[in-house]
Formats: C-alpha cells, structure tokens, sequence
C-alpha cells in the first residue's frame, strides 16, 4: 500500500512580499512605503488576489506623512525648533 503524498503548499501571491516590505519601511521611510504598498497592490489586484499588508502599508504611509505635515508645520509656525545659545 502506497502513503498518500501530502499536498503542496500553496504558492504566494504576487505582491505578498512586496506588501510586507512596504508595511515595514511605512514606519521609516513614509514615502517609499507609500511607492511600494501602491505597486504591490497593483500587482496583486492584476492576479485576482486581495493583499491586506499592501493596503495596511498606503493607510500607514498616508497617516506618517500627514503627521509629519502638520508636525512640521506647527514647529514652523512656533519656531520650537531654533536651538537656545546660553
């Protein structure tokens, strides 16, 4: 009698790594993050399959920078971020 022979692991979509990638660098660098959640959510909308850490990934992004932008902006507009000479 033969064993059965387990089935194959399911092959990853296109654009899952690329999603994990653009999760990670949304923290660190907004606007890559931003580039590459876009790119693999294209590419996994081309394939027919949904890809959470690519959307994650533009939420993220869009949410630092506009943080950023407004952080930016109030320290600008106080003038917080001049050094005090002693």
């Amino acid at each position: 009698m033969t064993t059965p022979v387990p089935a194959a692991a399911p092959a990853d979509y296109p654009g899952k790594t690329l999603g994990i990638v653009a999760v990670i660098l949304a923290f660190v660098f907004t606007l890559l993050g931003l580039i590459l959640g876009i790119v693999a959510n294209n590419q996994s909308k081309a394939a027919g399959f949904k890809n959470t850490p690519a959307k994650v990934a533009i939420v993220l992004s869009i949410v630092f920078m506009v943080l950023g932008v407004l952080i930016g902006i109030i320290v600008a507009a106080t003038g917080t971020w001049t050094v005090s000479s002693y």
